[in-house]
């Protein structure tokens, strides 16, 4: 098969994907996807390592001579109740890290991301004359929580498999089905989330003046964390700064002892990072001792996704052959997004060059232009979104020819 034929949808892959959907799994939780992929890959005929950072799995073939590529994929789900409506939608519980029972949902498109890599992986098995190398499966696990590939690189994944040349991959996206994006250089934000514990006095709500109202402290700290970035970064900079959740007490009147702030930055360099970590202590700190806290304010780390950085020769590499498949007009490029991913530290780990790019996946008759200042973008739905699962057709079909043109590029035959 040519590298620039769409690979026809197997009705067996559609079946695997719908299944995967109505089965989601949380972070660190993938047991029954890397069983199933697992199972899939020792029948094609990959050697297959289970239990790699904690549930993530590795599928090795060796074909001659040659570079080595490193495909990957992750397998997890968020705690989302699906309101798509489709009749393989996932009606799943899970208890997540605080043992507390939540809704699972694929609202991320992971289980498309496993799918391709595994019918990508029937495909490359089936036609070893089309390339020569290694190529090194990765399905990722806990990629929702900053966590997975840096789970994967301790484990050892690159002292005990072939270090990459070039790490692979592809995230769906709320773009139209039937084109690929690609952006050179920082593409996807470094991501930082606080949880900040602030410490009050509790009162009746009749005797304020007996408290240090701990959501007075919380309502001055929301208000002054969001001069970071309008007054402290400059303009030239991008970052964004978001307090995603407030809660303190539970009841109209009682002053409540405490109150905790959950917060995420975005940000493209280290510099920046570091300035807006550094002012939101100074914030956080400066306004509970200015209220006469009893005690100073916790701020722990719940998660952090480094900076994504595409090679620019690498992703030039790729897309050109993208593009030679499915025509120029179909590639674009998005400019740097401030979505976060943790792909790039396999590919920083291992010393190896990144490839990454976006697949389109919502129905194309809901844009107009189908370019990236296509109004429709901010309607349709997005990742993480209840509403968000991408049309199979032609989104599968694609994602999977993707990945084996991909691997045919940078694995060259004879």
């Amino acid at each position: 098969m040519a590298a620039q034929e769409n690979v026809p949808i197997d009705p067996a892959l559609v079946d695997l994907y719908k299944d995967l959907h109505r089965h989601p799994e949380l972070g660190f939780q993938e047991h029954r996807t890397s069983g199933i992929v697992a199972e899939r890959l020792r029948a094609l005929g990959y050697e297959v390592t289970t239990g790699i950072g904690r549930t993530g799995v590795v599928g090795l073939l060796e074909n001659g001579t040659g570079p080595t590529a490193l495909l990957r994929a992750d397998m997890d789900a968020l705690p989302v109740k699906e309101d798509t409506g489709l009749d393989y939608a996932s009606t799943a519980t899970a208890t997540d890290a605080n043992g507390k029972t939540v809704p699972v949902d694929h609202a991320c498109g992971h289980d498309l991301h496993t799918t391709c890599l595994l019918g990508a992986a029937e495909v490359l098995v089936n036609d070893k004359t089309s390339w020569s190398g290694t190529l090194v499966l990765v399905f990722q696990p806990a990629e929702e929580l900053g966590a997975g590939a840096q789970a994967l690189v301790d484990d050892g994944l690159f002292d005990r498999f072939p270090k990459p040349d070039v790490v692979l991959g592809q995230h769906v996206a709320p773009l139209p089905a039937g084109k690929i994006a690609g952006h050179a250089g920082a593409s996807y934000a470094g991501s930082d989330s606080l949880r900040i514990r602030i410490v009050g006095k509790g009162a009746h709500g009749s005797m304020p003046q007996s408290s240090v109202d701990p959501v007075v402290i919380a309502a001055s700290t929301v208000l002054r964390l969001q001069t970071i970035i309008s007054r402290e970064i400059p303009s030239t900079s991008v970052a964004v700064l978001t307090v995603g959740s407030v809660h303190a007490g539970s009841a109209a009147n009682v002053i409540p002892g405490e109150a905790e702030l959950q917060l995420n930055i975005r940000s493209y360099d280290e510099a920046t990072r570091q300035h807006i970590l550094d002012s939101v202590e100074r914030i956080v700190r400066g306004e509970a001792a200015t209220s006469g806290a009893p005690e100073e304010p916790t701020i722990t780390e719940i998660e952090r996704f480094p900076v994504v950085v595409n090679d620019a020769d690498a992703l030039a590499k790729t897309l050109d052959a993208f593009a030679a498949w499915l025509g120029p007009d179909k590639i674009m490029d998005p400019g740097a997004g401030a979505g976060s991913e943790d792909v790039g530290i396999l590919a920083t780990s291992s010393g190896a060059k990144l490839s990454y790019w976006l697949l389109g996946g919502t129905d194309p008759s809901l844009f107009t232009t189908g370019d990236m200042n296509d109004p429709a973008l901010l309607k349709v739905p997005s990742n993480h979104s209840p509403h968000y699962a991408p049309v199979i057709d032609p989104t599968l079909g694609i994602g999977v020819t993707a990945l084996v043109t991909a691997a045919r590029t940078w694995l060259p035959a004879g």
